[in-house]
């Protein structure tokens, strides 16, 4: 136990010191929301909407940190691992590489977490922010939508064979995302032939539910969207240790 608390501790530390990961993870999402909060202020969604534009936008800004954290943070860290041969080292001690990789997901979890609670309080204390949903559901379609990703990026880390494809591959599904799941752009606003590409994408499900949840909207709404994430979650899993090479 003293070992992976030390690990912990040395493994914070190096994600602290990575520029990418606190600029992507934390301060752009809360960046996002801040330009989101001024440009509309507390103005209707939509006319004869019982919500905000802001509260519309909450669950796609806070996303972002999950699939920094997830698709750029974690994969590229243990394909780098791996390629430095650290997990192969690792192997012959008493710390088994599992608890690295356990250690990498509790750091990523972390500042995907940080990066919500960012969102919420730059959301709330600047521009009066209240979420109309249970905050209990809100939480569980949090740790979904994580566990959703952050199988993705574990199967991104068993399949890529170094680094460098590794980190075409991270941007290959990152930006994407990013970009047509409703995360920066409005999913409403994106024409119908994009929208069936945005559907198929596991973050356009993931903030479905965080934004019915933050809205007070039924569940039975998004059905499709959790059993979408729970799916591709145990798929990736599965694959993800059943090809995950220590070196």
């Amino acid at each position: 136990m003293r070992a992976f608390k030390t690990m912990l501790k040395v493994e914070a530390k190096l994600a602290i010191r990575s520029v990418d990961s606190i600029f992507f993870g934390i301060i752009f999402p809360m960046v996002v929301v801040l330009l989101i909060g001024m440009i509309y202020g507390n103005k209707l969604a939509f006319k004869g909407s019982r919500y905000t534009m802001l509260q519309a936008s909450f669950a796609g800004v806070i996303v972002i940190g999950i699939c920094a954290t997830g698709l750029m943070g974690l994969p590229i860290v243990l394909s780098d691992y791996r390629n430095k041969k650290i997990l192969k080292w690792f192997s012959v001690t008493p710390i088994s590489p599992m608890k690295i990789i356990f250690v990498q997901m509790i750091i990523c979890f972390i500042i995907a977490v940080i990066s919500a609670l960012g969102v919420f309080l730059v959301s709330s204390l600047a521009f009066g922010y209240k979420m109309r949903g249970s905050e209990l559901r809100f939480v569980l379609a949090f740790c979904l939508v994580t566990i959703s990703i952050y199988s993705i990026g574990g199967l991104i880390a068993s399949l890529s064979p170094n680094i460098k494809i590794a980190n075409l591959v991270c941007n290959v599904f990152y930006f994407p995302m990013l970009i047509l799941s409703g995360a920066t752009i409005p999913y409403e606003i994106l024409p119908s032939s994009v929208k069936l590409v945005s559907n198929a994408l596991p973050l356009t499900q993931g903030i479905k539910l965080l934004k019915a949840t933050s809205l007070g909207q039924p569940l039975n709404n998004v059905t499709f969207s959790i059993l979408f994430m729970i799916i591709i979650s145990i798929l990736c899993i599965i694959i993800s240790i059943k090809t995950f090479r220590w070196e």
